[in-house]
């Protein structure tokens, strides 16, 4: 079994082989140790390309950016349009196909238009085991995985994020505003803003790591399992009343499974998830 020396090792010299690169950068823990090592090993020949749309947190753009300036990495945002495609607005199992085939078909003309030799992202081994529509679409396109093929899971580049010194390496996973909208649900500029400015209200309330899943007139809040203690009180529950009423919801619950990567996909039948 490879050492993770060896993983890096194998990494870095996979990113040297591609020439002129754009990094697909969202700011989390993987694509930012991507877009960090992509850098150290090839200079200005690689940049950053972040997808900015109303499925992007606002926060999460900001600190995509300040992350990048910190590390002196070059960084571009450039607009995508998947909320112009119907089948992104059906809001199916396949959603994320639609997001990033629209990502990677956008910087595929960046990267024509500006000579740069390929495009990465970052999955990583963990990522395989899930429910992620979105890989067919990089593999269509041809889009390299250094993060996989060297090897790494989501554990092994949060040890290399923290040994590099990069504060990122505890970033609590956030995927796009979308994913908190249940299936069959369309999704609309009105309903992203919604769940953001929700998850917006619980970090101001110093929650950490959380969920805002829109099902309609329900919203369903999902809190980390170390956190809960904190939520499970008369005076949140009455926080939470306020917050969610305030925005439009009927009923407010808190689930008490708690936060968990993808809890929508467990409303997909089986074959569905398999078909991915």
């Amino acid at each position: 079994m490879a050492s993770l020396a060896d993983k890096r090792s194998t990494l870095e010299k996979r990113l040297q082989s591609l020439g002129k690169t754009l990094i697909a950068y969202s700011g989390g823990v993987d694509s930012a140790f991507l877009a960090w090592s992509a850098y150290r090993v090839m200079g200005e020949k690689m940049l950053a390309v972040i997808a900015d749309s109303p499925s992007l947190a606002r926060t999460h753009l900001a600190d995509a950016l300040a992350f990048a300036k910190e590390q002196n990495i070059p960084v571009q945002v450039i607009a995508t349009q998947e909320l112009s495609n119907p089948d992104y607005i059906r809001n199916d199992s396949q959603r994320c196909f639609h997001c990033k085939d629209e990502l990677f078909s956008v910087m595929e003309d960046f990267r024509k238009n500006h000579r740069f030799d390929s495009i990465a992202y970052g999955v990583n081994v963990d990522d395989q085991g899930d429910f992620r529509p979105g890989q067919r679409a990089a593999k269509n396109r041809l889009v390299a995985a250094p993060l996989l093929e060297a090897g790494l899971t989501k554990a092994e580049i949060r040890t290399l994020a923290r040994e590099s010194g990069l504060r990122v390496w505890e970033k609590p996973a956030s995927a796009c505003l979308s994913s908190r909208i249940e299936y069959g649900r369309a999704v609309t500029p009105e309903a992203l803003s919604i769940v953001e400015r929700g998850e917006d209200a619980l970090r101001g309330l110093g929650f950490c790591q959380f969920r805002v899943r829109h099902h309609g007139d329900i919203v369903r809040v999902e809190i980390a399992p170390d956190e809960m203690p904190q939520a499970l009180t008369p005076h949140m529950a009455a926080e939470f009343t306020r917050i969610f009423r305030g925005l439009g919801f009927k009923f407010v619950t808190l689930d008490l499974e708690g936060f968990r990567s993808g809890s929508m996909n467990t409303l997909l039948p089986v074959a569905e998830l398999r078909s991915a």
